[in-house]
């Protein structure tokens, strides 16, 4: 069965710039608790365990426990803490994300842990919402590292420390749990490398998404002339959609609008003019310096000028 995640505690000075409790991290905790209010009056954990944990044997016959098992919990403290550690790590990346990004999220980072737990040849069931928990954990810390939690309710400690110490934590049990089963002896029942599949399927993702994103903002920006002002060349360390003959087509019939363009002295000239300084001077600094080195009100003129760019 996979672990109890550890008992952080928001910090005293949190903000309220988002929910405290988000849709998607309401109804994981709700499915989670109503399994268990099952367990304790309807059906005993074997017999739930049986139906809903994941076990490598039993596939591909029961291919559906590789999500349900995330949702069966070997006992109320085991659900406790790994509901905790949703409650504090889940909601920020929820208003961030939306609703359905981040339980799609959550579900990815509990196939990694199943993929690991697979790799490594673990014997036995696997239940827990762990693996989901801990990738939930590994997001935030790589986006917001320097945050601080209270680790057990009294040892202050940033985020990104308490996820590279539980990742060191886990690997180190997992290989000793490995080499113990192998030698004979009873290995341990908890699940240390699906807590690492876990978080290692966020790290992935994460990535993958940011370098997304990145790739749209290059793409806009290397295409991005002004609503009102003819095109600017395009910088030289920026990847280009088009081939170089056509780039310097457009070059020159923007030197061509620019030289037929008669200047008014009208305030809406003027904020047009003010407009196009700005944008030349963020395409300057990109030039100079790459995308990475651009402010948030830079990456908002870019924004607003492609906008504008689509629109038109």
């Amino acid at each position: 069965m996979s672990s109890p995640a550890p008992f952080p505690a928001p910090t005293p000075n949190e903000t309220l710039e988002h929910p405290r409790l988000t849709p998607g991290v309401q109804a994981l905790i709700g499915i989670n608790i109503v399994v268990m209010f099952v367990q304790m009056t309807v059906v005993n954990y074997a017999d739930m365990a049986g139906w809903f944990g994941f076990d490598t044997t039993a596939l591909p016959g029961r291919w559906w426990t590789a999500v349900s098992y995330m949702f069966v919990h070997a006992g109320i403290w085991h659900l406790v803490a790994n509901m905790y550690a949703l409650y504090v790590f889940g909601p920020r990346l929820e208003h961030g994300w939306g609703y359905k990004k981040f339980v799609w999220f959550y579900l990815v980072c509990g196939l990694g842990g199943v993929a690991f737990d697979m790799l490594f040849m673990r014997s036995g069931g696997l239940v827990g919402a762990s693996a989901g928990v801990f990738g939930v954990m590994t997001a935030y810390a790589m986006q917001w590292p320097d945050d601080e939690v209270y680790l057990m309710f009294v040892l202050p400690m940033r985020v990104r420390t308490l996820a590279v110490a539980l990742g060191v934590f886990n690997l180190v049990f997992g290989f000793l749990g490995t080499g113990i089963s192998a030698s004979g002896a009873d290995a341990s029942n908890v699940a240390y490398f699906a807590h690492i599949g876990g978080a290692i399927a966020a790290y992935i993702y994460v990535r993958m998404a940011t370098a997304t994103g990145m790739d749209q903002v290059r793409q806009r920006v290397a295409n991005l002339p002004d609503a009102d002002e003819p095109p600017r060349a395009i910088p030289r360390n920026l990847p280009r959609r088009e081939r170089g003959d056509e780039v310097d087509d457009i070059v020159a019939k923007s030197k061509a609008l620019a030289a037929k363009r008669i200047s008014t002295g009208t305030p809406t000239a003027r904020r047009r003019d003010s407009k196009a300084e700005e944008l030349n001077r963020v395409l300057d600094k990109i030039s100079q310096h790459g995308i990475e080195s651009l402010t948030s009100e830079e990456r908002k003129v870019l924004e607003e000028m492609s906008r504008r760019y689509r629109d038109r």
